[in-house]
Protein backbone atom coordinates (compact mmCIF):
# COMPACT_ATOMS: atom_id res chain seq x y z
CA UNK A 1 0.00 0.00 0.00
CA UNK A 2 1.00 3.60 -0.48
CA UNK A 3 1.94 5.74 2.21
CA UNK A 4 1.01 9.05 2.57
CA UNK A 5 3.03 11.30 4.81
CA UNK A 6 1.07 13.68 6.64
CA UNK A 7 2.62 17.21 7.84
CA UNK A 8 2.57 18.31 11.76
CA UNK A 9 -0.07 21.01 11.58
CA UNK A 10 -2.74 18.39 10.02
CA UNK A 11 -1.65 14.97 12.07
CA UNK A 12 -4.60 15.86 15.04
CA UNK A 13 -7.00 14.98 11.88
CA UNK A 14 -4.95 11.36 11.31
CA UNK A 15 -4.73 10.70 14.99
CA UNK A 16 -1.26 12.22 15.18
CA UNK A 17 -0.12 9.93 12.90
CA UNK A 18 3.05 10.91 10.35
CA UNK A 19 2.01 8.51 8.37
CA UNK A 20 -1.03 7.02 7.01
CA UNK A 21 -0.86 3.72 4.85
CA UNK A 22 -3.90 4.21 1.87
CA UNK A 23 -4.82 1.86 -1.00
CA UNK A 24 -5.42 3.18 -4.32
CA UNK A 25 -3.72 2.59 -7.95
CA UNK A 26 -2.95 6.67 -8.40
CA UNK A 27 -3.33 9.59 -6.82
CA UNK A 28 -7.10 9.97 -6.66
CA UNK A 29 -7.98 7.29 -4.93
CA UNK A 30 -5.01 7.50 -2.17
CA UNK A 31 -6.36 10.79 -1.36
CA UNK A 32 -10.13 9.45 -1.08
CA UNK A 33 -8.72 6.31 0.67
CA UNK A 34 -7.04 8.94 3.34
CA UNK A 35 -11.06 10.90 3.46
CA UNK A 36 -12.48 7.97 4.18
CA UNK A 37 -10.43 6.57 6.88
CA UNK A 38 -9.81 10.01 8.26
CA UNK A 39 -13.31 12.54 7.03
CA UNK A 40 -12.29 15.21 9.21
CA UNK A 41 -9.53 16.07 6.71
CA UNK A 42 -11.46 16.78 4.18
CA UNK A 43 -12.58 20.01 4.44
CA UNK A 44 -8.76 20.66 4.27
CA UNK A 45 -7.77 19.03 1.54
CA UNK A 46 -10.99 19.14 -1.16
CA UNK A 47 -13.24 21.82 -1.99
CA UNK A 48 -17.21 21.37 -2.79
CA UNK A 49 -16.36 19.47 -5.77
CA UNK A 50 -14.11 16.94 -4.32
CA UNK A 51 -10.84 18.69 -5.96
CA UNK A 52 -7.85 19.27 -4.12
CA UNK A 53 -7.47 22.88 -2.80
CA UNK A 54 -5.27 25.06 -4.86
CA UNK A 55 -2.80 25.69 -1.66
CA UNK A 56 -2.78 22.13 -1.32
CA UNK A 57 0.43 20.03 -2.66
CA UNK A 58 1.08 16.46 -3.01
CA UNK A 59 4.68 15.23 -4.07
CA UNK A 60 5.57 11.99 -5.36
CA UNK A 61 8.99 12.02 -4.83
CA UNK A 62 10.41 15.30 -5.28
CA UNK A 63 7.83 15.85 -8.24
CA UNK A 64 4.32 17.47 -7.30
CA UNK A 65 1.61 16.12 -8.64
CA UNK A 66 0.38 19.08 -10.53
CA UNK A 67 3.20 18.96 -12.68
CA UNK A 68 2.36 14.57 -13.19
CA UNK A 69 -0.70 13.75 -14.18
CA UNK A 70 -2.33 15.23 -11.64
CA UNK A 71 -4.83 13.01 -9.46
CA UNK A 72 -4.57 10.06 -12.50
CA UNK A 73 -1.28 9.97 -11.62
CA UNK A 74 -0.46 6.02 -11.34
CA UNK A 75 1.20 4.87 -7.52
CA UNK A 76 2.92 1.92 -6.71
CA UNK A 77 2.21 0.09 -3.95
CA UNK A 78 5.77 1.31 -2.37
CA UNK A 79 5.18 4.62 -3.75
CA UNK A 80 5.37 7.28 -1.09
CA UNK A 81 3.47 10.44 -1.11
CA UNK A 82 4.00 13.88 1.04
CA UNK A 83 1.16 16.11 2.00
CA UNK A 84 2.76 19.81 1.55
CA UNK A 85 0.19 22.47 2.81
CA UNK A 86 1.30 25.82 1.40
CA UNK A 87 1.67 28.51 4.27
CA UNK A 88 1.24 32.05 4.26
CA UNK A 89 2.04 34.50 6.41
CA UNK A 90 3.54 38.29 6.40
Amino acid sequence: MPILIIPAPLRSYVNGQAEVLVSGVNVGEVVESLLVQFPAMRPHLTNSRAELRPFVNLFLGKMNIRDLQGLDTPLSKDDILMLVPSIAGG
